[in-house]
């Protein structure tokens, strides 16, 4: 499913790390791996969080510390040659809070569901 190119619309609190806002959560299990490999393979990732100011700063830093390219943060440059709208514009969008996101809950790691990676990287690369 993953090619060059594809954009990808990516949540933060619950998809990245664990819910712990304003602080950065606990790293959720394979996702920085998985994150990098669609990245390999022309993956163009877009942060689409409701963070902003700090937190958001914050947010940012977590992902560009772990080795995450972003192609944009809130935004897709792309879409301001085409529209004025707000929402991100994303071929895929991976949030804890989306409608058939696989997600996950271990009460002795996060009191609230978190996208299973294992899973979701099953999906991202299904060939395999």
């Amino acid at each position: 499913m993953i090619k060059k190119g594809i954009i990808i619309g990516l949540d933060f609190d619950g998809t990245v790390v664990t819910h712990e806002y304003p602080k950065i959560g606990k790293p959720l299990p394979n996702c920085v791996e998985t994150l990098k490999r669609c990245v390999d393979a022309g993956a163009k990732i877009c942060l689409n969080t409701m963070r902003s100011g700090l937190p958001l700063q914050e947010a940012v830093g977590y992902l560009i510390e772990n080795g995450i390219e972003l192609y944009g943060v809130n935004c897709n440059p792309d879409q301001k040659s085409w529209t004025e709208s707000t929402k991100v514009y994303a071929h895929v969008y991976i949030d804890d809070a989306a409608l058939g996101t696989l997600t996950m809950q271990d009460p002795s790691f996060s009191d609230r569901p978190y996208v299973d990676w294992v899973l979701a990287e099953a999906l991202l690369f299904p060939e395999e």
